[in-house]
């Protein structure tokens, strides 16, 4: 059973503004940040549970993880120029994956739309901009137009998530890097929803 056996976590350092994020491997956007990588990774069995319930809550399909059998096999560093890359970010996901990951990135982005909505931009104001400046990075590694995206954050943000959304689309599930794009898109949306509720920082 998949409960039983050993889940793989990749560690991220050097992340924009300080700090550790953890990747399970599974679940792409499923991720926790913290200010360690003990912490990051400690707080994985939580966010999965949290991450799979939140899936099924919506119609998805997602397994189940049963124990805390998580633990790191890799890590990357960011850079001031791009998030960390790591090995199964190489593979590509096969269409049905690629159709369902699709619908992750849209439910994290209704999920964003909403808090925002709640609790306007300024809690999560230097997140919103990342978001908004790692999507203009995708879509134009992708070979899309680049939105001219306007001066309000907000707008910024919605301009840029649907040319991503439209160039994930119209790349497919073979162009180089997409489920990097995805996992990022996913962990970074759902976190700055944390920032905004008020809540825990990926945990």
């Amino acid at each position: 059973m998949a409960g039983t056996m050993p889940h793989a976590v990749f560690v991220e350092t050097d992340l924009p503004g300080g700090g550790f994020a953890a990747y399970a491997a599974e679940l792409p956007g499923c991720a926790t940040f913290a200010s360690s990588d003990t912490d990051a990774v400690a707080a994985i069995p939580r966010r999965v549970a949290r991450f799979t319930s939140w899936l099924r809550s919506a119609g998805e399909e997602a397994a189940e993880f049963v124990g805390d059998n998580w633990y790191e096999v890799e890590r990357a560093a960011a850079t001031p120029d791009a998030r960390a890359a790591f090995s199964l970010d190489e593979l590509p996901p096969s269409d049905t994956e690629y159709e369902q990951f699709l619908r992750w990135l849209e439910l994290a982005r209704e999920e964003l739309a909403d808090a925002l909505d709640a609790c306007g931009p300024e809690a999560a104001a230097e997140d919103l901009d990342r978001i908004a400046d790692q999507d203009v990075a995708f879509v134009g590694a992708l070979g899309s137009q680049v939105p001219d995206d306007g001066a309000d954050p907000v707008d910024r943000l919605y301009a840029t998530r649907q040319a991503l959304t439209d160039a994930l689309a119209a790349a497919g599930s073979t162009a180089d890097g997409v489920r990097r794009m995805l996992r990022l898109a996913i962990a970074d949306d759902l976190r700055a929803v944390d920032r905004l509720r008020g809540g825990e920082d990926g945990g």
